[in-house]
C-alpha cells in the first residue's frame, strides 16, 4: 500500500486529487472513497468489530431488534440495506463503515478534534472502482447491468437480500461500497458512502493487505492541522454544513472561537 505525507496545503490537495484525471470523460472524476481519521495510527475497524465479546454472533440480533423496535418511526421503504444504513446512520454497530465521496469531507475529519492536534492524522483512499471488479459475478453484472460504479441500498437489494446470502456469495472475502438513501441532510451534504466486507469478522486493514494496489494512505502531519483546519473553515467545510442543525452549528462555534493552544 501506498503511505504518502502532506508537505502542505498545496501537496495535500495534489494527494488527495492525484488519479482523478477520467480519459473517457474527458473529466475530472475520482474513482476513489476516502475516510478522514483524526490519528493515522487508528485502525479501519467497523463499530461491530468495536463491539467485541462474539460480536459476528450478535450481528443479526442487533437489526433484529433494532427493524422491530425502530419500525413505527421509519417506515419509508423496508428492504433490509436500507434498514442497515439507517441503523449505522444512528448508532448501531454494525459491519458497515462511513466514507465520503468528497476528499475534503474526509480532511474534516481528519482535522475537526483539536485536542488530537498532537497527532498525525490521515486520509484513506480506495479505488472502488476496481475494488468492485472483483466482486462475485452476480452482483458485478448487477451493477455493470445498471451502468453503475457503486451501488444504491436498492439495486443492491436487487443483487443480494441478507447478510447470509452477501457472506455465501464467495468463498473469498469480498468489499462493496453502497450509497446510502438520503435519510437527512446530513447524509447527503457529507457525500456519504458505506462500505461492507462480506466477512464481519474481517477488519478493512486485513483486506487491503491483500489488495494493496486498490489504497492509498495520506498522512496529515500535526504540525499542519491548525493551517488545514482554518482553510476548511473558509472553504465552509465545517459542522455547521456537514451536520445541519443546532448541534452541528454549537460544535462548528466551540471550535472556530476556541483558542489556539500553542504547547
Amino acid at each position: 500500500m501506498n503511505v504518502e505525507t502532506a508537505e502542505n496545503w498545496a501537496h495535500l490537495q495534489d494527494l488527495l486529487f492525484g488519479g482523478s484525471w477520467n480519459e473517457q470523460l474527458g473529466r475530472f472524476r475520482s474513482p476513489c472513497a476516502y475516510r478522514g481519521l483524526s490519528e493515522s495510527s487508528y485502525l479501519l475497524e467497523t463499530t461491530l468489530i468495536r463491539l467485541g465479546g462474539p460480536f459476528a454472533r450478535l450481528e443479526q440480533h442487533l437489526l433484529r431488534n433494532f427493524r422491530k423496535y425502530a419500525h413505527r418511526n421509519v417506515v419509508a421503504r423496508d428492504s433490509f440495506w436500507h434498514w442497515l444504513s439507517m441503523a449505522q446512520h444512528h448508532g448501531l454497530p454494525t459491519r458497515l463503515l462511513d466514507w465520503t465521496h468528497s476528499p475534503l469531507v474526509a480532511v474534516h475529519f481528519a482535522t475537526a478534534n483539536t485536542e488530537k492536534f498532537d497527532q498525525d492524522g490521515a486520509v484513506w483512499c480506495i479505488d472502488y472502482e476496481r475494488t468492485h471488479l472483483l466482486l462475485p459475478e452476480p452482483m458485478l453484472r448487477k451493477l455493470q447491468g445498471e451502468g453503475a460504479n457503486t451501488f444504491t441500498t436498492e439495486l443492491l437489494a436487487e443483487a443480494v437480500s441478507s447478510l447470509d446470502e452477501l457472506d455465501q456469495m464467495s468463498v473469498r472475502p469480498y468489499l462493496l461500497f453502497f450509497e446510502p438513501p438520503s435519510i437527512d441532510d446530513r447524509i447527503v451534504n457529507q457525500y456519504a458512502l458505506f462500505s461492507v466486507v462480506s466477512n464481519p469478522t474481517l477488519g478493512l486493514e486485513d483486506w487491503i493487505a491483500e489488495h494493496p494496489d486498490l489504497c492509498r494512505k495520506i498522512v496529515i502531519p500535526a504540525s499542519l492541522k491548525w493551517e488545514i483546519r482554518d482553510k476548511l473553515d473558509q472553504c465552509n467545510i465545517t459542522e455547521r454544513v456537514l451536520f445541519p442543525g443546532l448541534d452541528g452549528l454549537s460544535r462548528w462555534l466551540h471550535r472556530h472561537y476556541s483558542p489556539k493552544n500553542n504547547s
